[in-house]
This record gives C-alpha cells, sequence and structure tokens, in this order.
C-alpha cells in the first residue's frame, strides 16, 4: 500500500508539499499540484484518515445521536443534517441511542474518541439533566429536545404553543374530556402535556395526561386499557408521531370510529395520517428545516467558539382534518392564552 512519502518521491517534491496538497491549502503552485495529484492517481494513494484526525483538532466529520431512528421524526432530521453536511464535505457518523441514556453516554463517548468536530444531540431526560455544553471536548447543540433553562445551542419546536392550539381546536369543536398520551422519556413530551393542560384549564376542564414510553406498543396498550372504562373520554391526543399510531391502532381495534365515536389528534404530519379516513388532525413540525437549523447551528459554534449561546424555536402548523370535525351542535369557544 503506497504512502505519503511514496506519493512525494513519485512527484519529486517534500512530503509537506504532499500534505498541503492534499489539505487543499492555497500556498502551492499549480506545477506542483498537478504533479502531486498524478502521482496520487498513479499510486492509487489514500490518505491515512485516522492519522489525520489524531494529529488535528478538527476533523471532516461531525456526530448525530438521535434518541430511536425508528420515529420518522428522526429520520428526516437525519437528512437535513446529512444534506447540509455533505454541501460541506463533512462526514456523518450517525447513532441511535435507542432512548437509552447509557447508550447515549457510550456514543457522546465514541465522538471524543472519533475527534469529531461537533456533536448535534437529541437528548434523553437523564442526558438533559444538568447537562452543560462546556462539560464535552467538542460543540454540542441540541435538537428538538431542550428546557427552558439549559444553556446550550438548541433547535426546538414550540411544544407548549403547539399542544395549546391542537387543545383548543378540540375543544373549540365540542371535545371537551380529552386524554393526552405523551413520553415520559423526553422534555418534548412533558412541554406538549404542559401546553395541553393550560389550555384545558383555559376553558375550565379537568386535565387526563397519561404518561408511557413513546412507542406504538406501549401507546396502543395504554389506549386500549383507557378505552375499557366509562364513559369514554371525547378525544385522545398523542403527543407524537408513534404515541398515535398505537391510539389509531387501539381505536380500530376497539371499532371506535373517529370522529363518530371519539376524535382523535396529534403530533406530526406522516403519510399515513393523510391515508386513514377521513384523516387525522395533526401539528405539523417543520421536520426538515430543525435538522437543517440544527447543522447551521453547529456550523457557526465550530467556526465561532466564543459566540453566545443561540436557541432557534420553529412554530407547528396546526392541519385540522376529520378526525376532529366539529360536532353537531358544538358552540366555538374563545381560547385564552
Amino acid at each position: 500500500m503506497a504512502q505519503i512519502k511514496d506519493v512525494a518521491r513519485e512527484a519529486g517534491v517534500s512530503v509537506a508539499s504532499v500534505s498541503r496538497v492534499l489539505a487543499g491549502h492555497a500556498g502551492v503552485s499549480e506545477s506542483v499540484r498537478q504533479r502531486v495529484l498524478a502521482a496520487v492517481e498513479a499510486l492509487d494513494y489514500r490518505p491515512d484518515l485516522a492519522a489525520r484526525r489524531l494529529r488535528s483538532r478538527r476533523t471532516d466529520t461531525i456526530g448525530l445521536i438521535v434518541s430511536d431512528i425508528r420515529n420518522p421524526f428522526f429520520t428526516e432530521v437525519s437528512r437535513a443534517v446529512e444534506d447540509v453536511a455533505y454541501q460541506h464535505h463533512l462526514r456523518v457518523i450517525l447513532c441511535n441511542a435507542d432512548e437509552d441514556p447509557e447508550k447515549e453516554a457510550l456514543y457522546l463517548d465514541l465522538m471524543r474518541d472519533e475527534n469529531v468536530s461537533g456533536v448535534i444531540l437529541s437528548p434523553t431526560l437523564a442526558t438533559l439533566a444538568g447537562f452543560r455544553a462546556s462539560d464535552y471536548p467538542y460543540p454540542v447543540v441540541l435538537v428538538d429536545r431542550c428546557d427552558r433553562n439549559t444553556a446550550a445551542d438548541a433547535v426546538v419546536l414550540d411544544n407548549v404553543d403547539a399542544a395549546y392550539r391542537l387543545t383548543a381546536h378540540l375543544i373549540e369543536n365540542g371535545y371537551r374530556r380529552n386524554v393526552f398520551f405523551y413520553g415520559t422519556t423526553s422534555a418534548t413530551g412533558r412541554q406538549r402535556r404542559e401546553g395541553y393542560a393550560a389550555a384545558m384549564a383555559a376553558h375550565g376542564l379537568d386535565a387526563q395526561a397519561e404518561a408511557l414510553p413513546a412507542t406504538v406498543d406501549r401507546s396502543r396498550a395504554a389506549a386500549r386499557e383507557r378505552l375499557r372504562r366509562r364513559p369514554l373520554p371525547d378525544a385522545l391526543v398523542g403527543s407524537s408521531g408513534l404515541i398515535l399510531l398505537g391510539l389509531t391502532e387501539a381505536l380500530r381495534e376497539a371499532d371506535l370510529r373517529f370522529p363518530d365515536a371519539i376524535a382523535l389528534a396529534g403530533f406530526d404530519d406522516l403519510p399515513w395520517t393523510r391515508l386513514v379516513e377521513p384523516g387525522i388532525t395533526v401539528v405539523a413540525q417543520p421536520i426538515y428545516d430543525i435538522g437543517r437549523a440544527a447543522i447551521d447551528l453547529l456550523l457557526q459554534r465550530i467556526a465561532k467558539p466564543e459566540q453566545a449561546v443561540r436557541r432557534v424555536v420553529l412554530r407547528g402548523e396546526l392541519i385540522e382534518r376529520g378526525s376532529s370535525a366539529r360536532r353537531s351542535g358544538a358552540v366555538g369557544l374563545a381560547a385564552t392564552a
């Protein structure tokens, strides 16, 4: 296997000149650059990237640690991050933490070992508790999940506002006994529960929220249990796309049509929510924009390590469909913030 000294000998230049050409430095004559590139091609030389990472404090690699790659939200975020990384000639190491703090910690250590230039992280609650970006040897941008007092660059949805508007929509359409199912492993679920509870309280209604792991199976089982009790809720609301899918399956199994027997609403405008008749009301997140904003923040942080902490907050879009159609005789209620 050819080494850099072989390239230098073939091109008739120094090893330092070869390194400068391969690194893209400007201070190299065109004739030297062409001789080095010809030698690289003739010898089929492949740079030792691992050695290059060890010699440099910056690399051409960033890390992306998502909490659950099965969640279509994180699939779309990953696509956006990879698209922008490609444009900047960066590689992405993608890790799936499975909502497991220990696995998450392992991957954060791996990023240090790989000497990445920075990391985009969707943290579990355990990791987010007491999170300090200064604890890591690389810049970190949080995506989707961040508490109000977390001092770190972050890109999030305005979760409280989105859940408030979704709940107010249900109430105004005549659904007052609304049960909210939210995930236990992230700040996102708690913030959406907060918005739901605020909307219920603003209309003088009792909040009914059920915490559960944010998976299809667990949300389906929780909904089954709730549907066995009477009276039935007026509406079921899911705080994520996976939870919403589990609620939908439970209603189908119980042969409860929405919105005739019970209304249904939740988060994430996934393709199946448009295909299930009569269509499911959702808050659509600008998912691709969230991922793109996260890597933009990371690149800015890498370029200017001392800049002030920044937080990008995006707004969800309420998409009203047949699953929450206005009940006959319902009178719209004025929602208060």
